[in-house]
């Protein structure tokens, strides 16, 4: 059952059935997007949400803001031009671990290092789910899919560390194992005035389980349970120790000047003619 709180923000009953296959992941991380929105009151109409092309770009489909379901790798650089033109609007980018990592990395890192503000849920299930479970940038070390059928050799992104390295100002993971605390992390995301990354681990069950030997959705869920250990705990933890897993929760929060604050006041020197602030 849909709760009435979920329901006001989805877009008329045409658009279901969805196309996420049962299990998967993504159902999880729309509902924290959702709920943290709805914790902020913030008005619909002043939210944008952005997407490229694989599973987790089809979020907008069924929520009921203003929508841009862009090409492949691309959303960030769609999203640039729209706060640039619309900075007043929340801006929310949805996408996959290969949409963000791997055709649009160097999109990513750009968008991070100029800290455009806007919040970036970045869903990791480890595989490209919508066109045949081939390998991404996420896939796990010696995981496999149908490019790696022998096990992946490739030592896969850290996409907090990434987001870290690149400039972003804010920065957390979750995993649907740990809704609230993704919703948490989605919902001060969206307080922060900057670039935010929540990075979301999710279970793909039709391809990354089955290639991978997990039973059941529930198997994989307990996985993330295991795998995950929080901010805290991994600080008292040694590096052999945390071999395997990684870590939850607030990963990074700094202040640093926002690119669009910045644009307008070098607009306004130039209107003014004048070469410095």
């Amino acid at each position: 059952m849909i709760s009435e709180r979920m329901r006001k923000y989805l877009r008329p009953s045409k658009k279901f059935p969805h196309v996420w296959c049962p299990g998967c992941g993504i159902g999880i991380v729309m509902g924290a997007i959702v709920r943290a929105i709805d914790k902020l009151g913030l008005d619909p109409n002043t939210i944008a949400m952005v997407s490229g092309i694989g599973c987790t770009s089809r979020m907008p489909v069924y929520l009921d803001f203003d929508t841009l379901h862009t090409t492949h790798g691309r959303a960030l650089a769609f999203s640039t031009g729209l706060k640039l033109a619309r900075p007043e609007l929340n801006v929310i980018v949805v996408t996959g671990d290969g949409d963000a990592c791997a055709i649009g990395g160097n999109h990513f890192i750009h968008t991070a290092r100029r800290n455009i503000d806007m919040t970036v849920i970045v869903v990791n299930n480890g595989i490209y789910g919508m066109t045949g479970g081939q390998v991404s940038p996420c896939t796990p070390y010696q995981s496999y899919g149908t490019t790696a059928q022998r096990g992946n050799i490739e030592r896969p992104f850290d996409v907090c560390n990434l987001a870290i390295a690149s400039g972003a100002t804010f920065v957390g993971r979750a995993t649907c194992y740990h809704s609230t605390l993704m919703e948490k992390l989605i919902h001060d995301g969206m307080q922060k005035h900057g670039f935010a990354v929540i990075e979301a681990i999710a279970q793909c069950p039709t391809f990354f389980g089955r290639l991978n030997d997990f039973k059941n959705v529930v198997e994989m869920m307990f996985w993330q349970k295991e795998k995950a250990v929080q901010v805290k705990q991994a600080e008292k933890m040694t590096p052999e120790q945390m071999i395997g897993k990684f870590t939850v929760g607030l990963l990074h929060d700094v202040d640093f000047p926002e690119y669009t604050d910045q644009y307008a006041e070098l607009r306004q020197r130039v209107r003014d003619g004048r070469r410095h602030g």
